[in-house]
């Protein structure tokens, strides 16, 4: 099956941990367009950059990556995709993928998984990607989302805390899903989100996602097997980006 789609990579310069952080280095290209390397090696028909930064616009100019400028207002990375979908005029009936700007090695695959995982569910107006828990320890990490889903594949719940609670003990025969932060969107979404009210449990869990859910929107979860690792929000995290690409280089 063919899934046309659009990639949009949100890219803002204010980063309270790791400053400029679109801008910073990745062996000889800024992290931005790393990334935007990465999707084009995807199915996408169209890769687009989505800033508020003249600097990064003129960053993507000088790389031929295509690129639109969006409002600095936006609260989350949904407001600015609408903002974009809007902008460049989308059918409502298309599908745009978000791409988080802090990705490099973001695998190909993922995003054409999501892509597909959407266009075949077609009550579905976003589609997300999980991979199972292995690590005990990563089920008390809050900073890793765990998903629910019901028999369909869609999503019932996201939460910081363990989901579900194993009552007994902790069993790996019952698979505890960690949620990849990609998603693909039915344009139509992307125009009605902005007008959808927080909900609160978003705002108990700060998971922008939950409010979809708490609207009667249905997420449809792809299970992964190669998740990308995590994504670059610190200064260690960047050095340990840049030495990836160097190794990846020597292989």
């Amino acid at each position: 099956m063919t899934t046309e789609f659009t990639v949009v990579i949100p890219a803002r310069l204010a980063s309270v941990r790791l400053p400029r952080k679109p801008l910073a280095d990745i062996g000889g290209a800024p992290m931005v367009i790393r990334v935007a390397q990465q999707a084009n090696k995807s199915k996408a028909q169209r890769v687009v950059v989505a800033t508020d930064s003249a600097e990064i616009q003129a960053v993507c100019a000088h790389h031929q990556v295509e690129s639109v400028m969006t409002q600095s207002t936006h609260v989350t990375g949904t407001d600015r995709l609408s903002e974009v979908v809007s902008t460049l005029g989308f059918m409502d009936d298309a599908i745009v993928v978000n791409v988080q700007g802090d990705e490099p090695f973001i695998p190909p695959e993922l995003i054409n998984q999501v892509a597909l995982a959407l266009a075949t569910s077609r009550d579905s107006a976003i589609a997300t990607a999980a991979t199972p828990i292995t690590d005990e320890a990563e089920l008390t990490n809050p900073n890793a989302v765990k998903v629910v889903c019901d028999i369909h594949g869609h999503a019932l719940y996201f939460s910081r805390a363990s989901i579900p609670y194993h009552r007994d003990l902790f069993a790996f025969d019952f698979p505890t899903l960690r949620h990849i932060g990609i998603y693909a969107y039915r344009t139509h979404f992307l125009r009605s989100f902005v007008q959808l009210k927080p909900a609160p449990i978003e705002q108990v869990e700060a998971l922008e996602q939950l409010r979809a859910l708490y609207h009667g929107y249905k997420i449809q979860v792809e299970i992964c097997s190669n998740p990308p690792p995590p994504g670059i929000d610190t200064q260690e995290d960047l050095i340990s980006a840049q030495s990836k690409w160097l190794q990846l280089l020597q292989k």
